[in-house]
């Protein structure tokens, strides 16, 4: 992989730059992350194309070693954590103080934690790495998911593209209706699937090694750290904070969401002869290569490899030309997820195609 493509991956990091640049430019300026984000990646994303090019199979292994590209997930989790001790700053200055100031505040910063974060959160928590997997679920404590990291690599990966999994849309669910199950359904699976790892160790389900009493309660005590902390330097109880970090706890949590219903919608896997379903393969997710949404995604749009192969890292997943293909990359399609009639009409004949070449007969 050359250097250019080396450095695409730093471009998330323009993300939380241009929040703080918008709050200190004030007013309307607190929406330039949004207006980046989903305005000129979207077009810049047309313009530049898609990418098909994968890093050849004898250097896979050399370039899946290399320490630079942990380096730079290593690195964003630093920025993230400085990045909500700067926005709890700001949220306590006072400089906020219009509805649309705050809402733009508000999206720009879930736009890093859950449109960058949990992304980097999400490629952290596949790694054997204990270093890593703990980045990861100090990421996800920042937008009150940490559960993410049970259901997802437990749940998720085990029951994709099945009507088991809270996380795989079903054709012609709306996206509204898919996160209202998706969270709350995938909430409780995590709880079962912890239930069941204690019980097989013959511990109760109330014990200090159940994770996901410590992952319901640890983002809780960190606001309340947090707001306790600001609250006495500034001797006043400052009743934004707790606002602010579940606010945009609420916002990243919902594009993470956006992002599940994209990469499955309606996919489902065979059932073979034994009725167990079919071994996950590059079939089974929509792919998108768009190079310059790749980058800032940290190739999570190559989405098809990663269920194939979860612990690949991402510099290494490769583009399966035979995968389900979106027409655009993940800007622009979690845009049309949030208008049923035009995600429908832009998603079911290219699922019904996918569904005629599967299922046709041998």
């Amino acid at each position: 992989m050359n250097s250019l493509k080396k450095i695409g991956f730093f471009t998330a990091f323009i993300l939380p730059a241009l929040v703080v640049i918008g709050f200190y430019l004030g007013g309307w300026w607190n929406f330039i992350s949004l207006f980046f984000a989903f305005g000129v990646i979207t077009v810049i994303d047309h313009l530049a194309g898609i990418s098909i090019k994968n890093v050849a199979a004898e250097d896979a292994k050399r370039v899946g070693d290399e320490f630079y590209y942990r380096f730079v997930t290593y690195i964003w989790t630093f920025v993230q954590i400085g990045f909500m001790g700067w926005a709890f700053y700001a949220v306590c200055s006072g400089a906020i103080d219009t509805l649309p100031e705050w809402i733009g505040f508000v999206i720009g910063a879930g736009l890093v934690t859950g449109g960058i974060g949990i992304t980097v959160a999400h490629e952290l928590g596949h790694k054997k790495s204990l270093l890593e997997r703990f980045y990861g679920r100090l990421l996800l404590m920042t937008v009150c998911y940490m559960h993410f990291y049970i259901e997802h690599n437990r749940g998720h990966h085990v029951y994709v593209a099945t009507p088991e999994d809270p996380a795989t849309a079903r054709k012609n669910q709306n996206f509204y209706s898919f996160w209202i199950r998706s969270v709350f359904e995938g909430y409780g699976h995590a709880w079962k699937l912890e239930s069941e790892r204690l019980k097989r160790k013959n511990k109760s389900v109330l014990n200090p090694a159940n994770e996901m009493i410590w992952y319901t309660l640890l983002p809780i005590l960190f606001c309340g750290i947090v707001t306790s902390g600001f609250s006495l330097y500034y001797d006043r109880f400052i009743w934004m904070l707790p606002v602010f970090f579940f606010a945009q706890s609420y916002v990243a949590i919902t594009l993470l969401e956006l992002v599940n219903y994209v990469e499955h919608y309606g996919i489902v896997r065979k059932l073979t002869s034994n009725g167990s379903y079919e071994r996950v393969n590059p079939l089974h997710s929509w792919n998108a290569s768009h190079m310059i949404s790749n980058f800032f995604l940290f190739q999570l749009q190559r989405h098809s490899d990663h269920h194939a192969n979860a612990i690949k890292r991402y510099q290494v997943l490769n583009h399966y030309e035979e995968s389900p293909q979106l027409p655009f990359g993940y800007p622009t399609m979690v845009l049309l997820a949030l208008v049923p009639p035009l995600w429908f009409a832009t998603m079911n004949p290219r699922l019904e195609h996918w569904q005629e070449k599967i299922y046709q007969p041998a």
